[in-house]
């Protein structure tokens, strides 16, 4: 198999390329149609991955894949104008009253893990690791530090500038709520895209450039930048994003879930029938060939059994719309 470089345009993105996988046998070629896909940049890399190797088992039917963000693809899914939706975190409680409001029922997918990946330029040599503090006096609304100096004293005054995913952006939201928590807001002097090569080019072309992402565009990009180890509070040490770090969680608090969401509806048609069942079946093996980590055998089963009893919903909301928290292998059932 071909090892995929992780290209993201802003627009819909056509799969047409044959697939090279073994398994294509099974899968029935003169299956017709058409699946309509939007959501995360993070997650993006993976589908499209499955997608253009899911083209060479079904080649009539016609993929499409966006990346308005996990925000803007939630707002499209609930909806009812999307078939499937990437989600760099489970759904928000006001995405999913609206998309019961429009009979949008769906079922939840775990497919990866992923580390959110802190980087600076290559010739930022001073920052040998952040902690969640360090990163408040960085990115936090009414901080006003604007050197490298004035998060650490022993830093040079070198003017940082910020690279962040935009605000529907999953990605964005996990960061800002373990960085600036419920009641907090990230400054707006930033330089922000929902295309996470977009801020790969920004943070590789400026010396004082910090900023965050999925660690598949780390790992992809490592000659171009250099990720920051950020210091878990409970083992008391600096951790790496590596695929070691975060399937253990030792890289906390920024080791994450995604998800896809199939909706219902979409899901009694064949050919999204099959993509899933594609998606389970060869998933987790292109999420660790485009960056991303693959979960427990366990989970992949439980989001299968899911699937096919077409039980809908999320684990990660009560009954009255609170969120739940914790780990992926306790939460999801």
């Amino acid at each position: 198999m071909k090892t995929k470089a992780i290209i993201v345009s802003l627009g819909l993105v056509s799969i047409l390329a044959a697939g090279a996988l073994a398994g294509d046998k099974g899968y029935d070629r003169k299956l017709k149609g058409s699946i309509k896909i939007d959501g995360s940049s993070t997650v993006y890399p993976i589908t499209e991955a499955v997608a253009e190797e899911f083209a060479g088992a079904c080649p009539k039917v016609r993929v499409t894949v966006g990346i308005s963000g996990t925000g803007g693809g939630m707002k499209r899914f609930a909806a009812g104008e999307t078939d499937i939706s990437d989600a760099s975190r489970p759904i928000k409680g006001k995405e999913h009253k609206i998309a019961m409001q429009n009979g949008v029922e769906f079922i939840e997918i775990p497919v990866a893990y992923d580390g959110l990946s802190i980087v600076v330029n290559k010739k930022n040599t001073w920052v040998d690791q952040l902690t969640v503090e360090d990163l408040k006096k960085i990115f936090l609304d009414g901080s006003t530090a604007k050197t490298w100096k004035d998060i650490n004293s022993s830093w040079p005054a070198v003017p940082f500038s910020i690279y962040s995913p935009g605000t529907d952006s999953g990605t964005f939201d996990y960061f800002k709520e373990v960085v600036a928590g419920k009641k907090g807001s990230i400054r707006s002097d930033m330089s922000v895209s929902e295309d996470d090569n977009v801020l790969v080019r920004g943070v590789a072309g400026d010396k004082g450039g910090i900023g965050f992402f999925g660690c598949a565009y780390y790992f992809e990009n490592e000659d171009k930048l250099r990720a920051i180890p950020i210091v878990n509070e409970s083992l008391s040490k600096a951790v790496m994003p590596t695929p070691e770090t975060i399937e253990s969680g030792d890289y906390a608090p920024f080791s994450r879930p995604l998800f896809i969401y199939v909706s219902k509806k979409s899901a009694k048609r064949p050919e999204v029938q099959a993509f899933v069942r594609y998606y389970f079946e060869y998933g987790p093996e292109l999420a660790e060939e485009v960056g991303y980590v693959r979960l427990p055998s366990v989970l992949y089963q439980r989001a299968m059994n899911r699937f096919e009893q077409n039980i809908t919903g999320t684990s990660y909301l009560t009954a009255a719309g609170d969120k739940v928290h914790g780990p992926v292998t306790t939460v999801y059932k």
